[in-house]
């Protein structure tokens, strides 16, 4: 099987949710997001993770809510904004033994007016930071990062992330050749773009893989370290 693309009802039921975010009306509509966004999501992540396996065997690609689909219900104990749905669809795929969004992965997040790629370690653990910030003081590890770094932004206008921190980490140089690096709570790249064309058709899994690849220096690096770490 091969997946053909999303269908435009997803973007249009994300968009309706978004003025109507009650839970009224997703039962009212619960049939488009039963028949239509969920099972394009789960044929989409099987896809991919097909592909995904060509950048490494251990990638988990589980179409299962709570695994590599994101549920659409909100945790709204600690906001302020009680909205019951989220009004995108959000997918992950990772590997090691960390939670999943504390994990080396690749992410796809789809709205009604951008598509949102990443790929990295969005946000590195706290038994693992130590392991994260020695790397990037180490002469040979930070410079093969920096040099992924360079990869990937050769190849596309991927953007950084994530700075966290404000100043230097206690025990590094606070001139340190690489003090950006040391001060982020998550290492990897991303990027946002109009929903594009492609993701409506037959082109959908080779456009998002290609932007994954793109992207998977920083990847490859991170899921080093952690398997350094773990070893």
């Amino acid at each position: 099987m091969t997946f053909e693309g999303f269908s435009k009802e997803i973007l249009q039921f994300f968009k309706a949710l978004d003025g109507h975010n009650s839970r009224g009306w997703f039962e009212e509509n619960r049939r488009v997001f039963d028949e239509i966004v969920m099972p394009e999501a789960q044929d989409f992540v099987v896809a991919i993770g097909r592909r995904l396996a060509d950048i490494s065997d251990d990638i988990i690609a589980d179409p299962r809510t709570d695994r590599s689909i994101f549920r659409i219900h909100r945790d709204t104990r600690f906001s302020r904004d009680k909205s019951p749905y989220k009004t995108h669809l959000a997918l992950v795929f990772w590997e090691g033994p960390f939670k999943k969004v504390e994990s080396p992965l690749f992410y796809f997040h789809l709205e009604p007016q951008k598509l949102l790629l990443a790929a990295g370690m969005h946000m590195i653990p706290g038994e693992f930071m130590e392991s994260y910030r020695d790397a990037v003081d180490d002469r040979k590890t930070g410079a093969s990062l920096e040099q992924a770094i360079a990869e990937v932004r050769k190849k596309g206008p991927y953007e950084l992330g994530w700075e966290k921190y404000k100043k230097v980490p206690r025990g590094y140089d606070p001139e340190h050749p690489r003090s950006l690096l040391l001060k982020f709570g998550g290492i990897g790249f991303f990027i946002e773009m109009p929903v594009p064309a492609e993701i409506f058709d037959d082109r959908a899994v080779g456009f998002v893989f290609r932007h994954f690849e793109n992207m998977s220096p920083v990847y490859h690096w991170v899921r080093q370290i952690m398997q350094n770490y773990l070893h």
